[in-house]
């Protein structure tokens, strides 16, 4: 099992519309996620910050072929071009990414 820890930032006009989102996620972008082996995922808010934590568990075998498959996911693309207006990526953030990956510096079970 992987964990992932990423983070972005989040447009402060954009914080209510994002929370409306991800309270009614549509069932096919659930279970795509599901379907690519990730398991716990949560998004957390740090507001005044306007910061989006996000963490998930990853049981699959092949991750970079999974999140690829979310990716190229016809469900997921118009779901991300809801979502991704309300984002603000991190100047910090490797080329190629969206979200920020973090390093796992500490775990406790």
């Amino acid at each position: 099992m992987k964990r992932v820890g990423m983070v972005i930032g989040i447009r402060p006009e954009k914080i209510s519309e994002y929370r409306e989102l991800h309270a009614n996620a549509w069932p096919e972008i659930l279970e795509r996620i599901s379907a690519s082996g990730i398991k716990n995922y949560t998004i957390y808010l740090k507001e005044p910050e306007n910061l989006l934590f996000s963490h998930y568990e990853y049981h699959g075998t092949d991750y970079e072929a999974d999140v690829a498959k979310i990716a190229a996911d016809e469900a997921t693309k118009k779901w991300w071009a809801l979502t991704d207006p309300c984002q603000q990526p991190l100047d910090s953030r490797k080329d190629g990414d969206w979200w920020s990956v973090m390093e796992e510096v500490f775990h406790h079970d």
